[in-house]
């Protein structure tokens, strides 16, 4: 893929007619209760410190992302800069010049930091390889378009609007991605939301979705057993220990799990993070306790997420969407 020197952004937006204003286009975004960004020292350390000021009950790491990017908005962008802006309503890729410095409206009742903007071109998606509308589609409100900047050059160097019909080889890359950042978001939520005996709760009704009977233990006597299940009336019994911290399983939690197995008893073990060397040989050695790390728990609730309960539903928010593969 060729490179291009021209910074070409990325800007997400849910007011597509402020953006597209015949008589004074813009791109915005939100932040209002930041002020007027160009009062802020200008390096990021000082956004992050204003911005933990405004909103102090912010992440340290939604701090960073959202410092960023306002900092990227008010001091990185130039006036010359491409930018992109794919509009909801009409589903265009929009591309345009950056024509103005920032500047701060108190008039405008969320999208207060702008720059105006004369957009050069209003393309459909089809024009764009798949690879190129992921990154479009970026998470974030401001953005750097790297990896597919020369599709962005070539659209505006272009007459035609035919639509990208050569072999896509993006597509696969594309949907691999979708699936991690799915995958990332349903684990981030876990240790948000499901720590301690709230996964446990979690990892019951995961065992109910796949036709367990499953139950929790009373919290005292309970010998490191979390849940018991069974796939029916008879035995085989199923001793579940569950386990939310971050660091990685070791031999010894497994080894406990092992001393409490009756006879015909097999052992689940389930954890959101990942096991040791010494652990993962203890399973190999051990064919009686199941092992499962994070990737894979999240692998088993996307499978039987439909069967789930509503109220994990209600926690963990997905819906159903076609990609390609």
């Amino acid at each position: 893929m060729k490179t291009t020197e021209k910074t070409i952004w990325g800007i997400h937006s849910q007011a597509d007619n402020l953006l597209l204003d015949a008589k004074n286009p813009v791109i915005a975004i939100g932040w209002k209760k930041m002020g007027d960004l160009s009062q802020i020292k200008k390096d990021r350390e000082s956004f992050k410190e204003k911005y933990s000021k405004v909103y102090p009950e912010a992440t340290k790491s939604s701090v960073a992302g959202s410092a960023s990017q306002l900092y990227k908005f008010c001091v990185e962008m130039k006036i010359g800069d491409l930018v992109v802006f794919p509009s909801k309503t009409n589903r265009e890729i929009n591309i345009g010049v950056i024509e103005s410095d920032y500047y701060y409206d108190e008039n405008q009742y969320e999208y207060a930091n702008l720059r105006k903007v004369k957009w050069l071109k209003h393309l459909p998606r089809t024009m764009f390889s798949q690879g190129a509308l992921y990154e479009f589609g970026s998470f974030l409100s401001v953005f750097q378009i790297s990896q597919y900047a020369d599709e962005v050059i070539n659209a505006l160097e272009k007459n035609s609007t035919n639509v990208y019909l050569q072999h896509d080889e993006s597509i696969q890359e594309a949907t691999i991605n979708t699936k991690q950042a799915t995958k990332d978001y349903i684990l981030k939520e876990l240790y948000r939301l499901h720590k301690g005996g709230k996964l446990e709760d979690v990892v019951t009704d995961l065992l109910r979705a796949m036709g367990y009977d499953a139950k929790r233990t009373p919290i005292s006597g309970d010998h490191g057993v979390d849940v018991i299940a069974y796939k029916d009336e008879l035995p085989p019994r199923v001793v579940v220990q569950v386990k939310s911290k971050n660091g990685d399983i070791a031999e010894a939690d497994l080894n406990k799990l092992g001393g409490v197995l009756k006879t015909g008893d097999y052992g689940l073990f389930v954890t959101l993070s990942d096991y040791t060397k010494n652990a993962k040989k203890y399973i190999e050695d051990n064919p009686r306790i199941k092992a499962i790390n994070g990737e894979e728990f999240v692998e088993l609730i996307l499978k039987f997420y439909d069967k789930m309960s509503d109220e994990f539903k209600q926690s963990i928010k997905l819906e159903m969407v076609y990609i390609p593969r």
